[in-house]
């Protein structure tokens, strides 16, 4: 016998009319869960067999509706489509309590009818009992890494797809409809992979993100971040910034002193947060370059339900009229990225969300002290082209700048796109503001003596539009933010 502790079984259940009694509920089978499988790990790293397989479940929440509700229908999300039965499992309740709580007060006010939470029959695999534990694998010897598959579960990828977000799954007689996107496998695996690509823990990740393709915004970003920790610029004083956050979890908290070691290497995509308590702050990802750095990240993002998220980075400007810093501010998309084909149709519009629109656009006005027409000296509206091919000027250019002239793009990029259609796809506000630094169809191409000038004169003031319009989006009502305009016929409660 490797351990004295024991999980709660599959099919315990009970019955909630509070929100706050649910998430109790579902933070006791969670914990007791999990550590049962790190403690039988323990054991068998340790030399000790099971004398048996070693398993435990994840949590789950449903809900029973019988008839059809009166709804409040003003939210775009919180409550489920009519009668029938709803369930999802859940992971992580340290991290979503506040997600979870909102979610599960929504469908008991909404249908005035209870919630069961109990232990799903979906194991929790071992690597997923370790949020943010040391790697399983490298605490085992070559023998017990041979037989871990003997004891434990591991990963299972046939459970942890994305068809609920692509409007792909089929819901067989007597299978409960979801009740959220991802279910708890899909979220621990995204949760791992955040940590992987950007160095820093799911724990620290805001709701509101910056995705940007160079590295002169994060430097930009780190000297803002310090900055407000240390007084030397002012901290919002409604709810000010708590801590900054850089790549190993290196925390510098309010008033300076960092915390944490730094790593040993750069990460791929690393992340930068501002944080609030509340998790309402600010978190940058320098995503690199190409459209498929940009599915990647957003696909992991998607899990932790980002209020919104924008691209701020770089584009080629397309129209002879438009000069080196100007803006463009994405209305619409071409989309040859390609990435993501499979998972959202190339005739699936993907339309500008009005409130992300116009923050961007008041951001604009506010740091550059243009109003009205005279904004329009250095911003446009336009679509935005996204590609997958860096090197595009090297083909005969006639036939991409007739695609692009016949689309109206006014921009070229290789991620904008692909960022707002994860958005769509995944249910997140979306929006794109990007800085012209070259025009390849005029002769100013990205040369490193005129692209060195350009971020120099041109980064600060496109960061501090891209915080500002996270700051403006943050006043405003969260409920109109989520806009129907990214919800399905029949789409799940959660946010």
């Amino acid at each position: 016998m490797t351990t004295t502790a024991a999980p709660y079984p599959t099919g315990i259940r009970t019955t909630v009319t509070d929100a706050e009694q649910a998430l109790r509920e579902v933070r006791r089978f969670y914990d007791a869960n999990t550590a049962y499988l790190r403690e039988s790990l323990a054991a068998f790293a340790a030399g000790k067999l099971p004398g048996h397989r070693v398993s435990a479940c994840y949590p789950f929440v449903s809900l029973g509706i019988e008839h059809r509700p009166r709804l409040d229908t003003r939210l775009s999300f919180g409550f489920v489509p009519g009668p029938g039965h709803y369930a999802t499992t859940l992971t992580r309740p340290d991290l979503f309590d506040y997600y979870y709580r909102e979610q599960f007060r929504l469908l008991l006010t909404n249908h005035e009818q209870p919630l069961t939470v109990g232990v799903s029959d979906l194991p929790i695999p071992i690597h997923f009992a370790f949020p943010e534990g040391p790697h399983v694998e490298g605490e085992l010897s070559p023998d017990s890494l041979e037989r871990l598959t003997e004891f434990f579960d591991l990963p299972d990828l046939s459970v942890m797809d994305d068809r609920v977000v692509n409007g792909t799954l089929h819901i067989n007689p007597g299978e409960a409809t979801p009740l959220a996107l991802f279910n708890a496998p899909r979220v621990d695996f995204s949760l791992q992979r955040l940590r992987h690509y950007t160095a820093t823990s799911a724990e620290h990740f805001q709701n509101y993100v910056l995705f940007t393709n160079y590295q002169f915004y994060v430097d930009e970003f780190v000297r803002h971040g310090h900055a407000l920790m240390c007084g030397e610029v002012d901290n919002p004083t409604d709810d000010p910034y708590s801590a900054f956050v850089e790549p190993g979890d290196v925390i510098t908290s309010r008033g300076g002193g960092a915390s944490g070691p730094r790593p040993a290497r750069s990460p791929q995509m690393p992340a930068y947060h501002l944080k609030r308590p509340d998790g309402s702050g600010i978190s940058l990802i320098n995503i690199g370059v190409g459209p498929s750095n940009a599915k990647t990240i957003t696909d992991h993002v998607a899990v932790i339900r980002p209020y919104v998220w924008l691209m701020l980075g770089h584009c080629a400007g397309l129209r002879n009229t438009q000069r080196l810093g100007d803006y463009v501010l994405a209305h619409a998309y071409v989309r040859e990225d390609h990435v993501l084909d499979q998972d959202l149709p190339l005739w699936v519009p993907l339309p500008a969300l009005a409130e992300v629109q116009q923050a961007l656009e008041q951001a604009v006005s506010e740091v550059t002290g243009l109003v009205g027409y005279d904004l329009k000296r250095v911003m446009r509206t336009g679509t935005v082209a996204t590609i997958d091919d860096r090197n595009w000027e090297l083909r005969d250019y006639r036939e991409p700048v007739q695609r692009f002239s016949q689309s109206r793009a006014v921009a070229l990029d290789m991620e904008s796109a692909t960022i707002a259609a994860n958005g769509f796809r995944f249910r997140v506000p979306y929006g794109t503001l990007l800085c012209v630094s070259d025009k390849p169809l005029h002769g100013q191409l990205k040369l490193p003596a005129m692209a060195d000038r350009f971020y120099r004169e041109q980064v600060d003031q496109h960061l501090r539009i891209g915080l500002l319009a996270m700051e403006l989006l943050r006043k405003n009502d969260l409920a109109q933010l989520h806009s129907r305009k990214l919800r399905s016929f029949a789409e799940v409660a959660f946010q």
